[in-house]
């Protein structure tokens, strides 16, 4: 668990499957922006390379989207259901996450 993760009292970390999957939606999501640098770099047509920007967009959308997915699951579920100063918190905690993330 992370230095991050151990400060947090609720926080159980990433899955393994999870991050397993997130890193591996990251290694491809490299690809697809040295991939953009490459089409900047050979002045490919500019919808192309805009096409290629909402792509990886969609891909960074999804790989945030299955992280809070193993924050709701594994640290905010049970904080939760503790109850208590710790459960505020998290709700707290998980509406700051929609807004900030998921606009």
């Amino acid at each position: 668990m992370s230095s991050r993760a151990a400060a947090k009292p609720h926080a159980l970390g990433i899955a393994p499957p999870i991050k397993e999957e997130l890193l591996r939606r990251l290694a491809r999501i490299r690809g697809q922006v040295e991939g953009l640098q490459r089409m900047v770099q050979d002045e490919r047509y500019c919808p192309d390379i805009l096409q290629q920007f909402a792509a990886v967009h969609r891909a960074l959308r999804a790989a945030e989207s299955e992280l809070l997915k193993n924050h709701l699951e594994r640290c905010a579920t049970r904080a939760i259901a503790q109850g208590g100063q710790t459960a505020q918190q998290v709700r707290n905690e998980i509406v700051e996450l929609f807004y900030r993330y998921l606009r």
